[in-house]
């Protein structure tokens, strides 16, 4: 039974890809675009493919809407919220500033009817009246915010409101846009329809889609717009080719065309010259262990996807390392993580999962139990 120092290497594989991307492709510097932020990353795998100012506090403007909608969809998930479920709208959401939905002081809207409101007409009333139906009050629904951003790793924001009106405590970051839009792809499939749905009519009122780039390019099928004059023209967009999500995020440009445009040219940099290869499926078995108080070794499972984005061609030098926890020692639950398998190219981390047991391990007979004690005592 071998020894764990620290964190041991149990195995060091080459992946094995198509022999056809053993070339690699150049890859042209990053495109610069007239944004005040920006950032590119591949919503699967999670890397970062072109950033700049992109940890750099700036006002969101209705980009905001994408972490109301994330509170909003959890809600739903957790059954706290039905989408049939009728909302009362209250005079602080009727008299809400800028977009709207048209919703009426006292009526009664459902929240799906809620939701396209927020989603397609960037209706500021009809996200109060969502945040005041999940939270109680638009101020509790904000703190709300901002513990679900805490959870997702945004580390550069800080949410006052739900619609995104101006505020100095108010601010987030390209990069944080960006891990928000792709966690609303990943956590939420079954709503994130309504980010391609083109037009939306309420109140006898139709209005369209501000994202620009659904009627531009057909891959892309969301995600929202933003504006006010101090922040700018601001557009996260994702888009899905080949089985690679994209997405990218331009903050503070100085038109609606400035900033289709450059998230056209930001997802068409991506698209050409990287490519996502999920190299592991959940429950896939990685390699196998030795652990004190069992006789058998012990298979070794991811429980999550792992996809990996580089330069077309450079995935077929990547390799993987399964990097265990020291001193296992039965009994060991399923869900209990046993160490990381990562995937690196060079010195580039390009993923990182935790590994389990194939399935609960429980101890070993009397024998083996007693040998393994007695070994502990020794390491």
């Amino acid at each position: 039974m071998p020894t764990f120092l620290n964190a041991c290497l149990i195995s060091v594989l080459s992946l094995a890809m198509q022999a056809s991307l053993a070339a690699t492709s150049p890859v042209p510097p990053a495109p610069e675009v007239a944004a005040k932020g920006y950032v590119l990353l591949d919503a699967f795998s999670g890397r970062i493919l072109v950033g700049h100012n992109d940890t750099e506090r700036l006002e969101p403007a209705s980009l905001t809407k994408l972490m109301s909608a994330y509170a909003v969809f959890q809600a739903l998930k957790d059954g706290k919220l039905k989408l049939s479920q009728s909302v009362p709208i209250s005079t602080h959401a009727w008299k809400a500033e800028g977009s709207r939905t048209f919703v009426d002081v006292g009526s009664q809207v459902p929240v799906e009817i809620l939701i396209q409101g927020m989603i397609v007409q960037s209706g500021n009333d009809a996200t109060i009246a969502l945040a005041e139906a999940v939270g109680g009050s638009e101020a509790t629904f904000a703190q709300l915010m901002n513990q679900y951003a805490q959870r997702l790793g945004l580390k550069g924001s800080h949410w006052t409101n739900s619609s995104g009106l101006p505020d100095p405590q108010h601010y987030t970051t390209a990069r944080d846009i960006g891990i928000l839009g792709a966690a609303l792809v990943r956590d939420f499939p079954e709503y994130y329809k309504w980010y391609s749905q083109r037009s939306f009519t309420y109140n006898h009122i139709t209005q369209q889609n501000r994202n620009g780039l659904l009627e531009r390019d057909p891959t892309v099928d969301g995600i929202k717009t933003g504006h006010t004059d101090a922040a700018g023209f601001c557009l996260a967009s994702s888009a899905l080719r080949d089985g690679m999500r994209l997405v990218s995020v331009v903050m503070g440009t100085a038109s609606p065309k400035a900033r289709e445009d450059a998230s056209a040219t930001l997802l068409g940099y991506g698209f050409n010259f990287f490519e996502t290869k999920r190299l592991y499926a959940p429950g896939t078995r990685v390699g196998s262990t030795s652990v004190f108080k069992v006789s058998d070794p012990v298979a070794v499972v991811v429980h999550d996807n792992l996809y990996a984005t580089a330069a077309r061609g450079e995935l077929a030098g990547a390799k993987t390392e399964l990097v265990l926890n020291t001193r296992l020692i039965a009994p060991l639950a399923a869900n209990a993580p046993i160490g990381h398998l990562r995937v690196s190219l060079g010195q580039t981390l390009l993923g990182d999962v935790p590994v389990y047991p194939a399935s609960a391990i429980e101890t070993g007979n009397l024998w083996r139990r007693t040998v393994d004690t007695v070994r502990l005592w020794f390491n």
